[in-house]
């Protein structure tokens, strides 16, 4: 599985770098950037589909 991420759907709201800081960050422009895209193991799929669903744009997708 890997992390897909949509720089124009993002509001720049920060919700995945509160919540996976280790996973992502912001651009200059405040847009997401995925940091590591290779989810592996059933706990890191957990805790990133929980980051996913707390992006108010939906700008984040687990991907197989």
């Amino acid at each position: 599985m890997h992390i897909k991420a949509d720089t124009q759907r993002c509001l720049g709201a920060g919700q995945c770098v509160l919540s996976a800081p280790d996973r992502f960050d912001q651009s200059d422009e405040g847009t997401v950037l995925v940091l590591r895209a290779g989810v592996d193991g059933a706990a890191e799929e957990a805790r990133v589909r929980e980051t996913v669903s707390l992006c108010p744009s939906q700008a984040i997708a687990l991907e197989a």
